[in-house]
This record gives structure tokens, sequence and C-alpha cells, in this order.
């Protein structure tokens, strides 16, 4: 089932940046800022496209791909 401490990890850092940073899953599309969409998305075995848009993109993206490979999430970041 979900990650709870990778969930909580994932939106806190996701809220430090301004950019708009969406985790794609298959055909559903998450605002990684918001808690409840992760809860109801990230379960394990899943490979994901992350997707970040704005003016501190690169920073995001950078500590986003830390945090998800902390927990050991299968994801790929789209440019």
């Amino acid at each position: 089932m979900s990650n709870n401490a990778a969930i909580v990890e994932l939106s806190q850092t996701a809220n430090k940046f301004r950019s708009s940073i969406v985790l794609q899953a298959e055909n559903k599309y998450i605002d990684v800022k918001s808690i409840l969409g992760l809860f109801t998305t990230l379960v394990g075995g899943h490979a994901y496209e992350l997707h970040v848009h704005g003016p501190d993109a690169d920073e995001a993206k950078k500590e986003l791909s830390t945090v998800f490979a902390k927990h050991n999430l299968n994801v790929t970041i789209v440019d």
C-alpha cells in the first residue's frame, strides 16, 4: 500500500517550490503538493512520470528526485 512517510516528504518538498509539479500515473495526473492526491495514487510497484514547469523547476526536479530515490519509488522526470 502507500508509504505515508514518502507521501508527506514529497508533498512538503514540492510545496517549497513555486513551479507546477504534477505526477503522472498511467492516465491520472496528481498535484504533488496535494497530500490527498498522493495518498490516492502513490502505491508501490507503479512507474511514474514527474512533470515540473516553472521558475524553479530545475531545483524542484533535483530535490524531488532525491526524495523519490530515498523511498525506492520508480519515477522518470520528464523534461
